[in-house]
């Protein structure tokens, strides 16, 4: 057999047998079924509500189990017709079975990419906080870079990005903001980014052109709703109220429509100010609380089974996930999983899919694309 049929055939093999483990395909098979049994059933629609979450469950995995055995089968036509060509000496229906195996690959490695955007929260919309690291206006102006470099790739997705807060810096750039991204998978791509991210540049605030390395990190939890329980007494929440940031002038709000709220027990705390009127800001802060306590939840039992890449530690050296080397050459380089690119104007202006796949499959199936040495 022509030794690229066989290096694609093993490929296919390869990602096949991952998809099924990652499937689980016995399993899958029988959660099919009771959800077809479910969709037959005349009184489903009593509450549509479930029945949507119904149908949309069985259309999913329908959808990945018959695309799994529809790759299985083409890589066993095409492997029969390649052997039956070959012993022909007809070149041309090999050449034909390559191509279609080729294109079989292709379909398996984006079915094994979707297939890792199966967590149970992974299809929500996802809040974004940016947040300054020490250093004053260099990792504030770094903070804005940040925030600018995800909204531009949820922009090339098509999501819609909404600014919920900010906090300026004195200077320039930022002390935190956070994101509402609204979109399909907006969480499962984006938890990949959360962590501490480090830039290396000649700075543009220092007047003997100095080098200076800065630090940011971005914090990821998804939108839940309120079939989702978390539970969240009232009385363990300190609420706050202030004026809302702006850009000065007339925009100043001079009421406190702006809320802040502390949950006790854990520290976390959330700020809405999008809103002029302080009753609407609440709301959605408590929303924004939720999510976070979720979020929370999501990651310890992410770190119980060791798969936590992204965890919120020190603003500084030796926490980061992944450094942004401007000068004195050009690299970005993700510590977890060895990805590089050698172009860091295209990752700051939302080339990410690379970084956050890899990041992916990383924690899937534990393969990287290189060491995890740091860069200068």
């Amino acid at each position: 057999m022509r030794a690229d049929i066989v290096a694609t055939a093993e490929a296919i093999k390869e990602s096949v047998g991952l998809l099924r483990r990652h499937l689980d395909w016995d399993v899958s098979t029988k959660r099919l079924a009771e959800l077809n049994a479910l969709a037959e059933s005349q009184d489903l629609w009593n509450d549509p509500e479930k029945a949507q979450k119904v149908m949309q469950e069985r259309t999913a995995l329908d959808s990945r189990m018959t695309a799994l055995t529809e790759i299985s089968r083409d890589l066993a036509d095409n492997l029969e017709l390649a052997e039956m060509a070959e012993a022909e000496g007809d070149t041309g229906t090999l050449d034909e079975a390559a191509a279609a195996l080729v294109a079989t690959k292709t379909r398996a490695a984006r079915l094994q990419l979707e297939a890792l955007l199966s967590g149970e929260a992974d299809a929500n919309d996802t809040y974004l906080e940016v947040h300054a690291g020490a250093g004053g206006t260099e990792s504030q102006d770094w903070a804005l870079m940040l925030l600018r470099m995800y909204t531009r790739w949820a922009e090339r997705r098509g999501y819609k990005v909404e600014l919920m807060e900010e906090s300026r810096g004195e200077e320039a750039g930022l002390k935190s903001a956070t994101l509402l991204i609204k979109g399909h998978n907006a969480y499962g791509w984006l938890k990949t980014e959360a962590g501490v991210h480090r830039l290396v540049r000649i700075s543009p605030f220092d007047s003997n052109a100095r080098r200076h390395t800065s630090f940011s990190s971005a914090t990821v939890y998804p939108v839940v709703d309120d079939k989702i329980d978390i539970k969240l007494n009232e009385s363990d929440v300190r609420i706050d109220t202030m004026r809302s940031g702006g850009a000065g002038g007339q925009h100043v709000n001079k009421t406190e429509s702006a809320v802040r709220l502390v949950h006790n027990p854990t520290g976390v705390m959330v700020v809405s100010e999008g809103s002029r009127s302080q009753h609407a800001n609440r709301a959605v802060a408590w929303q924004m609380l939720r999510a976070k306590l979720y979020e929370r939840e999501l990651k310890i039992r992410e770190e119980a089974a060791a798969a936590d890449f992204a965890a919120k530690t020190d603003i500084g050296w030796g926490h980061q996930i992944r450094s942004y080397v401007l000068q004195p050459y050009q690299l970005v380089k993700d510590l977890r999983t060895g990805k590089t690119s050698g172009v860091p104007s295209e990752v700051l202006d939302g080339d990410l899919d690379g970084f956050m796949e890899a990041t992916l499959a990383m924690r899937a199936y534990g393969t990287k694309e290189g060491d995890t040495d740091d860069v200068e």
